[in-house]
Formats: structure tokens, sequence, C-alpha cells
């Protein structure tokens, strides 16, 4: 089974995509803000992140950065979930090292699973 993480500060978003990835069958760990989820990435190495860029304290941007710069899981795909869509974002997130840039508001749970199925 398939461990997520997902690092999203939105408690309601949080809940609906942990339940909805439960429901699919995938192990689910959540974090609720930046620093959290670095940890987390490291201590948990699940097979993929589900990364919100709007955190508290440390944003989505610099938790994959940090993810990407160290090897013990810069190889641990990341799929950024983010209101944020503009492209410079987008090319930010990518260029980082995010495996893909989905749009919050353009994407239902049933979408984002299908994501994470084709990712890992």
């Amino acid at each position: 089974m398939a461990k997520i993480l997902v690092v999203e500060d939105d408690k309601f978003l949080r809940e609906m995509i942990s339940r909805k990835l439960d429901k699919e069958g995938y192990e689910v760990v959540q974090a609720v803000d930046g620093e959290k989820g670095e940890e987390m990435i490291k201590s948990e190495k699940p097979d993929l992140v589900l990364l919100d860029l709007i955190l508290p304290g440390i944003d989505g941007f610099d938790v994959l950065e940090r993810t990407k710069k160290d090897p013990e899981v810069a190889g641990i795909p990341v799929i950024i979930l983010s209101n944020l869509g503009q492209k410079s974002e987008v090319e930010r997130g990518l260029n980082l090292g995010a495996v893909d840039f989905l749009i919050k508001a353009h994407f239902t749970p049933a979408e984002i699973v299908k994501k994470i199925r084709e990712t890992i």
C-alpha cells in the first residue's frame, strides 16, 4: 500500500483529500504546515507528497527545494496542489522538481487520486 503525505493547512481540504485517498486504499499521513511537512518527508518516507504552496511558516516552494536537495528523499515524487496558478509559479514549482502542478479549483478529489495513481 502506497503512503501519501498530504501537506495542506486548510483543514477541510486536507480531510477531504485524505478521506478520498484512504477510501482508494492509500495510507495517508498529514502535515498542516511546511515545517512539519518537511520533517514528515524525512521521517515517513512517503511514496508521494501532495504539497500546498501557501503554508504557515515555510512555504511549499521551500519545502520542495529542500526536499530535492536532500539525497535521502530527493527521489520522492511531489505533486503541487495549490490555488496559485500563475505561469511563473507553475514553472517555478516544476523547475524545483515537482512532477505535476494541480490548481485546486480545477481538480476534484477523484481527479487528484487519478494523478497520484498515474505518478506512482
